[in-house]
């Protein structure tokens, strides 16, 4: 029960739109990926933005307070038009000014982003997706090519990388948590190993140079990528050992995640919550 509870409150303040928060203070800021790509950084999930001569695509929108913020960072960019829109999962801090942007330009997600999105509370609801896909698709923009993989049974069931082919610049929603321990929402679809499954393929997949924005935490590189799939694959090895031999909650709690990883706790998955993710999972 209090595992749920956990979980429960986490869903919560990542999907809540607001959460009890004054968005005055928060500015956006943007910084150039590569090529035609940059990144915008303000409040939840980091933000994507392909500026072509024949219009912009945003990948993600954070929350609904700072849609005109967002909206105003992109012109500093560019003052084209919007052409798409992206969701790489469902959650609030990555698709909250939907509604906002949805005027402007098409939005695309997987199946199961629109139909999370449909059935939350009316009170909740933002913009559906209006283009949806199965296992992906690929966008042609000016100069760009955008392809769009889903991963499914990772942070959540209907995660989608975004690829700019030409820029080189890999936006992975949150299947990479550069700050910290991940974030792996199992009650909407995600899975610990499917997780780490979509984190290898990808550092598999992309060139030695690629930039990455992650879903959360700084601009990176395939290196620091690593890192976090080395911590990932640690972690579950650590937890299922420690089940194998009938070890409690309480006990693999006490005996954490271990000194070599520690560092990566943060405030919002702390060691104690990564922990009781793996047991919940790994059982």
């Amino acid at each position: 029960m209090k595992v749920l509870l956990l979980i429960t409150s986490l869903f919560v303040f990542i999907s809540n739109p607001v959460y009890s928060r004054n968005f005055d203070d928060i500015n956006i800021v943007a910084t150039k990926a590569s090529g035609q790509v940059y990144m915008l950084k303000g409040a939840g999930g980091n933000i994507g933005v392909l500026a072509t001569k024949s219009g912009l695509l945003l990948v993600d929108d954070q929350f609904a307070p700072l849609a005109e913020k967002i909206e105003q960072a992109m012109t500093t960019i560019s003052n084209n038009e919007l052409k798409y829109i992206v969701n790489t999962h469902f959650h609030g801090d990555h698709t909250g000014s939907n509604t906002y942007f949805s005027h402007k330009a098409p939005i695309f997600a997987h199946q199961k982003v629109r139909e999370r999105l449909r059935n939350k509370s009316a009170n909740k609801q933002v913009a559906l997706p209006v283009v949806t896909y199965e296992t992906g698709v690929t966008i042609y923009l000016s100069a760009e090519t955008i392809q769009l993989n889903h991963f499914p049974a990772a942070h959540t069931d209907g995660d989608t990388v975004v690829y700019f082919k030409t820029a080189n610049v890999l936006h992975t929603g949150d299947l990479f948590f550069e700050i910290g321990f991940p974030y792996v929402d199992i009650n909407n679809g995600g899975s610990v190993k499917g997780y780490l499954s979509a984190v290898n393929t990808l550092i598999a997949q992309m060139p030695d140079d690629v930039v990455i924005i992650p879903g959360h935490g700084k601009l990176t590189n395939k290196a620091r990528y690593q890192e976090f799939s080395d911590m990932i694959s640690y972690s579950i090895n650590h937890v299922q050992t420690l089940l194998a031999q009938g070890k409690t909650e309480q006990e693999i709690l006490a005996l954490g995640i271990g000194k070599e990883y520690q560092h990566w706790s943060w405030y919002f998955i702390t060691e104690e919550k990564w922990l009781k993710t793996l047991i919940t999972d790994l059982k």
